[in-house]
């Protein structure tokens, strides 16, 4: 939502950085060929989804996967899909959701605010009413899951993998593709999905590995999607892993509110701004914007089968 032009009192040199800071970047060039935001959370942003979806259509970005990170949040992506042609859904607990519901959050820091314990009947519960929701027809994918050891600690460990590995049979049981959440975690997802075996399509959403590990997602067949951190000065192991993989398993996302692409880092992102990642990865991989457009567009429709 637009700031009022201009606030009373303090320093009009912080104010003016803050509005800055707070304002959404500018539209950038349309792309000539449309294609889709493969992981966003509309939930999260300013505006209403109406707006969201005119404003990154007139830049040619025509579809958006809207997904869940817990029961509150996957119910609305289940919903807002179904009431838009052009939004598809995805529905999970995220990583971090798992340990909260098992072992309580008493500082509330989810956005359902403090809650006590519910232990390991809690969370099967939670995951039951998340496998219902990936039956809908406008739900296409069972994600973000996966596993996070930046903010859990040990004690929190057992409750996201126990999530996981069920997400993954919810995956394989309606047929939809796994999205994976990753961070600092790469051995440990990629061993939990050699031990259940991996659903037929398996997205990497805001790839985090390196190389190495890119070339091990294209020997399994496993799509890796690039976000706006792609652009950022200190992210050259992500360059080099989107240089190494495969055109045909390449998917682009915002992550929106989050990871806004440069020169505008730290500002709010959103489904628009897709242009200016996917033009960085054009020239990352070697190839022109409109053949990594066409690639990246028929490569998301595959995987969410739409």
């Amino acid at each position: 939502m637009a700031k009022t032009a201009s606030t009373p009192g303090g320093s009009g040199k912080a104010s003016g950085a803050q509005k800055e800071k707070d304002a959404p970047p500018p539209p950038p060039e349309p792309l000539r060929v449309p294609v889709a935001d493969s992981h966003t959370h509309l939930d999260m942003q300013s505006g209403t989804v109406e707006e969201a979806l005119a404003k990154a259509a007139s830049v040619g970005v025509t579809t958006v996967v809207q997904v869940g990170c817990d029961l509150a949040g996957s119910r609305w992506a289940a919903e807002t899909a179904a009431a838009h042609e052009s939004v598809w859904a995805t529905v999970a607990l995220h990583p971090n959701e798992a340990p909260r519901i098992v072992l309580g959050d008493p500082d509330g820091w989810s956005r359902q605010g403090a809650r006590e314990p519910g232990g390991d009947a809690a969370l099967d519960a939670a995951l039951d009413r998340i496998a219902a929701l990936a039956a809908l027809p406008q739900v296409r994918g069972v994600g973000e899951t996966g596993l996070d050891y930046f903010r859990t600690g040990p004690e929190g460990m057992a409750a996201q993998e126990r999530s996981f590995r069920r997400h993954i049979a919810i995956a394989k049981e309606h047929g939809k593709a796994l999205v994976i959440h990753d961070r600092e975690a790469h051995d440990d997802v990629l061993r939990v999905l050699a031990e259940e075996g991996a659903p037929d399509t398996v997205v990497f959403h805001c790839y985090s590995g390196d190389a190495a590990m890119a070339k091990i997602c294209a020997e399994r067949g496993y799509h890796m999607s690039f976000a706006g951190n792609i652009t950022f000065k200190n992210a050259q192991p992500l360059r080099d892993a989107l240089a190494v993989a495969p055109l045909d398993l390449v998917l682009v996302e915002t992550d929106a509110p989050f990871l806004t692409p440069a020169p505008y880092r730290g500002r709010p992102n959103a489904p628009y701004l897709i242009p200016l990642t996917l033009r960085a990865m054009a020239e990352v991989k070697g190839v022109p914007e409109d053949t990594l457009a066409t690639a990246v567009a028929a490569n998301t429709a595959r995987v969410f089968g739409y």
